[in-house]
């Protein structure tokens, strides 16, 4: 079994396309724009990754139950240090300053922010940083803590 998409409630979908296109070079699929059923469907290489649902009123609550954050992962820390090139051109909000570990003593890691709604995000390259410390000792850098 595959995750086969992943579906994200917002505030602004004109907005949120413009971001997830800009950040990770998606490309949109298909739309709904009736006004009250606004859409996007994003894919990369042909395939469906991400859906936007113009459904929420307020930014993402992480008070509440449901999605923790949505990780993509990309084949080298050069892409992941690209990423935060763009999004800091945009005025992310960054977890953590630069690339970090998962972890203390794990080489995989990257970086984690938020989308202008405030959903929690995390680009990572699968090794690379062994030997860095960790910004939080005590827990998973994908805590968000």
């Amino acid at each position: 079994m595959q995750t086969g998409h992943v579906g994200l409630n917002v505030t602004d979908v004109t907005r949120s396309i413009a971001f997830y296109r800009e950040v990770f070079g998606l490309e949109l699929a298909g739309e709904g724009t009736e006004a009250d059923r606004r859409f996007a469907f994003l894919a990369l290489d042909g395939k469906l990754l991400l859906t936007l649902w113009q459904q929420s009123k307020e930014r993402f609550d992480t008070g509440t139950a449901g999605l923790h954050h949505l990780s993509f992962q990309v084949e080298s820390l050069d892409e992941v240090r690209a990423a935060e090139e763009r999004l800091r051109g945009l005025d992310a909000e960054f977890a953590y300053d630069g690339v970090v570990p998962h972890g203390e003593g794990a080489g995989s890691g990257g970086i984690f922010f938020t989308d202008p709604d405030g959903i929690r995000l995390e680009i990572y390259a699968p090794a690379g940083l062994e030997g860095t410390p960790a910004p939080v000792a005590a827990a998973p850098t994908c805590g968000f803590f």
